[in-house]
Formats: structure tokens, C-alpha cells, sequence
């Protein structure tokens, strides 16, 4: 099944919206985005507003040219059904494929990985799963490899994070200790301040952690391409991240299955809105605080969070199958509680997810109309992020249970 193409007059004022965006450069990232107006408009919401879609500007610059593949103006797509890939998904396709750009920021992100300390004697996994791909692949905006390293960085510390306190037996994950590791995790981002004869053992504790090690350095080195608003959103999205997953081990650690309702309340909070915060970052703009905090747009990120979220869940599951321990993922919920086939629950998980992708299309479109040109360019973003997200996920190694990744 294919989405119907755009063709809505709203379709139409939103890409012309887009086409006249000029990029910012990195020392103009303070002022490059107007204020919020006084009002946004509600808009179309739910099924059947996909006529207002958003529509994304082409990729960024001409570094690779011979390798990028193009669709600015692809309208959203859904994959082909089998017995066993994941069934169809309304979702928009990749806008590129630079596969030279994608090598070179994973190898620059082994190389920190390396530095860091984390994932060691698993690096060729971390080779593996590819993460400089998902760089690549969702953030179509820029073509620098130093920007797309720095979100990247921060998006291996985070996930880190979860396979080493949360997931991971292996890795040392223990859930009684979970909340004391995220808890000095989170003064990795948001350094403590100890009178001064605890100064240099509070330094040592951060050093001592490979997680707090990278959590810290990856902070750090965003700063040449984030102001301090940026810095702080992307501080506030982790640490709610870290909430969340305080949230999984305490069922875990119960031995209990949640609701589907708690469980997509969850996945809201602990999903990849960390990385959609830095999609102005990486493009070299600056969404203001006042319009990212707007519960309007707040509600579009959170629909386009969870959707991506459960694109993981769904290619996660083989992997999570044969890990050790409860699983907990958006199918097993639904089975659990709706006593279903695994089939029936993927079927119904994709239904949520296209609910949630088809409302996020309507919501961005007339939220693009009215809103700051930096809004409606950070908002084509996130279209651009769930095509990439999926693209991703559908060849990574570390979601192929046989890799062992």
C-alpha cells in the first residue's frame, strides 16, 4: 500500500513555505529564528488529515554528490508485507543514502567510543549495528560530518546508558542499583557543585564510569554547535529519558507486564525525542525556547518520538526474544493484555504507529503555516527523521537477533 501523494492546497503552502528557507551558519544561531506568534493554529488532527503533510527541502549542500539518492518531495510510503520482515508502515521514505558520509561518521564515532571507554571489547558490534548510518540517513540537512559526529555522540552515550545500567546483565545492568546509577549519571550533563574537599573524589567518580565518561563528553563537544537553550533542551529531554528508564526497571524489577496505556506513556518519554531535540543543532539554526516549549509543538515531537520508538520496538523484537529477562515492547504488551496472536499484536502495534505518524503530518503542516520559518524547518526535520529512523532500522545489525548485536 502506498499513501496517497500530496496534493491538498495546504500541501502546496507548506512546500513553498520550505523552499524559501535559507540555512544559517553556525555564527548566526542565536538569531536566525523569530519569535512565536501569539497564536498557532490548532489545525487538522488524527486520521484522515494526511493531506496536509509536510513537506521536506531537499538535502544539504553538494559533499557526495555521486552517492546521495534524492526524494524531497517523496510522499509518505509504506513497506511491503512478509511472513516474516515487520508488515506495512505509513511512514516517509529516506531523503538520502550517502553511504560514504555514513562510514565516515561511524568510524569517527568508534573512535570516541574507543576514547570513552564505552562498549569495551564490543566495538565490532557497535561497527556493526551502524550508527553513523542512522546519522546519515536521519539527518538529511547537512552534509558535515563534525555535526552529525556530535549528535551522534550523544545518542551512543544515551543508549549506553540503557544497555549498561538498564538492559544488559552483561554489560552489568543490576536493577537494584539503577537509580543510583542514573542519578549520577544525570551530574555527567549537569556537573554537581560538592564543597571543595569532595571536589576532586566527585571528578574521580565521573571518570571512574565509562557511561559518565561519555555522557559528559559528548555535552562537551556539542557546545561549538548548540547555544545554551539548546544545551539545556537536550539536558532536560535526557533527563526525563532517564526517568523512564528508572520507570522499566521498577516493572522488571516487579515482574510485571503494564497496561498498553502505561506502556505507550512510557515509550512517550523514553524514545528518540533526545535526538529530534538536536535536529536544529545539526542543521546549523536555532529553534527558539518559546516555540519548541509550545504545547502544540510539544505534542507534534512527542507523536513523532513515540512513532519512531515503536519502529524500534517492532525491529527490536527478534533481539529482545532471545535476550535474558521480561520483554517489553509495544507487541508483547498488546499480546499480554488483549490475549492475542503475536501477529495480531504486531498488526494492532502497527496501527498505533500510523495513527500517531498520520496526526504528526497533519498537526506539523499547520503548525509550518503559521509558525517561524525555523519552526517549520525544524518540523520538516522530524518528517525527515522518521524516514531515516525506519530506513535504518530495517538493515542495522543490531537488530537481527542472529548477529548477536
Amino acid at each position: 500500500m502506498t499513501a496517497p501523494a500530496a496534493g491538498h492546497d495546504v500541501a502546496r503552502l507548506v512546500a513553498a513555505l520550505l523552499s524559501h528557507e535559507t540555512r544559517g551558519t553556525p555564527g548566526e544561531l542565536s538569531g536566525r529564528a523569530r519569535s512565536l506568534p501569539p497564536r498557532l493554529p490548532t489545525g487538522p488532527t488524527g486520521l484522515g488529515t494526511s493531506a496536509a503533510r509536510v513537506a521536506v527541502p531537499p538535502p544539504a549542500g553538494d559533499r557526495h554528490q555521486g552517492s546521495r539518492a534524492r526524494a524531497p518531495e517523496a510522499p509518505a510510503t509504506t513497506s511491503g508485507p512478509s511472513d516474516t520482515a515487520v508488515p506495512e508502515l505509513y511512514c516517509p521514505p529516506p531523503l538520502r543514502d550517502d553511504p560514504a558520509l555514513a562510514t565516515e561518521v561511524n568510524e569517527r564515532l568508534l573512535a570516541w567510543a574507543a576514547e570513552t571507554g564505552i562498549y569495551a571489547g564490543r566495538l565490532e558490534r557497535v561497527r556493526a549495528a551502524d550508527f553513523g548510518r542512522l546519522m546519515m540517513l536521519a539527518h538529511p540537512g547537512t552534509d558535515d560530518p563534525r555535526r552529525l559526529l556530535a549528535a551522534a555522540r550523544c545518542a551512543l552515550a544515551e543508549w549506553a546508558t540503557d544497555d549498561y545500567y538498564c538492559d544488559d546483565e552483561s554489560m552489568g545492568s543490576r536493577p537494584e542499583a539503577l537509580g543510583s546509577h542514573l542519578g549520577l549519571a544525570y551530574t555527567a550533563m549537569d556537573p554537581t557543585h560538592p564543597p571543595l574537599r569532595y571536589a576532586r573524589e566527585a571528578d574521580q567518580g565521573l571518570r571512574a564510569d565509562p557511561v559518565r565518561v561519555a555522557l559528559r563528553d559528548s555535552f562537551a563537544q556539542l557546545v561549538p554547535y548548540a547555544d545554551r537553550t539548546q544545551v539545556t533542551r537536550l539536558r532536560q529531554e535526557v533527563a526525563a529519558l532517564f526517568v523512564a528508564y528508572a520507570q522499566e526497571g521498577a516493572w522488571r524489577a516487579e515482574e510485571r507486564m503494564p497496561a498498553v496505556w502505561e506502556y505507550l506513556a512510557h515509550r512517550q518519554v523514553n524514545s528518540f525525542v533526545p535526538c529530534l531535540a538536536l535536529i536544529d543543532v545539526v542543521d546549523g539554526y536555532a529553534l527558539t525556547a518559546a516555540e519548541y516549549d509550545d504545547q502544540r509543538v510539544r505534542r507534534a515531537v512527542a507523536l513523532a518520538g513515540t512513532a519512531s520508538t515503536l519502529v524500534n520496538d517492532l525491529y527490536s523484537m527478534a533481539k529482545e526474544h532471545d535476550s535474558s529477562g521480561r520483554d517489553f515492547n509495544l507487541p508483547t504488551v498488546v499480546a499480554a493484555e488483549e490475549q492475542c496472536s503475536p501477529r495480531e499484536a504486531v498488526e494492532r502495534s502497527v496501527e498505533i504507529h500510523d495513527e500517531l505518524v498520520r496526526t504528526f503530518e497533519g498537526e506539523a503542516a499547520a503548525l509550518t503555516l503559521t509558525g517561524s520559518p525555523a519552526l517549520g524547518r525544524f518540523l520538516a526535520g522530524v518528517w525527515a527523521w522518521l524516514g531515516g529512523n525506519r530506513e535504518w532500522h530495517r538493515g542495522s545489525a543490531r537488530y537481527q537477533a542472529a548477529s548477536g548485536a
